[in-house]
């Protein structure tokens, strides 16, 4: 991936507590992620939030969730991010999935 090319955003929006196969599915979508290649991931705690449900979730002292929300941010080509989306639509069963284009301005170190 460098400046220039069609890059996309994949953006995944799942609970704290979401698993996959006995292991909480962000570490399991960045492993999957990592394994595909994919150019770069962040994975980043929400400190309150709400999804689906309506239930607010929050890191307040006086209202402790166990629940909070994660976004598991992943950059790469389009190809590369349209051949995981499979993949990870697989692993990914509740929460949600957005791709959207992006303009990389720099990349990794001059």
């Amino acid at each position: 991936m460098k400046p220039g090319d069609h890059c996309q955003l994949l953006k995944i929006y799942v609970s704290e507590d979401s698993r996959y196969k006995n292991h909480n599915l962000y570490t399991a979508v960045v492993w999957k992620l990592k394994e595909a290649g994919i150019a770069g991931v962040t994975v980043t705690r929400g400190i309150e939030g709400y999804g689906k449900g309506k239930a607010i979730h929050t890191e307040r002292i006086l209202v402790l969730s166990a629940s909070l929300p994660i976004v598991i941010e992943a950059i790469d080509t389009a190809e590369k991010i349209q051949k995981v989306i499979p993949i990870l639509s697989e692993m990914v069963n509740e929460g949600m999935m957005m791709v959207t284009d992006v303009n990389v301005i720099r990349y990794g170190k001059e």
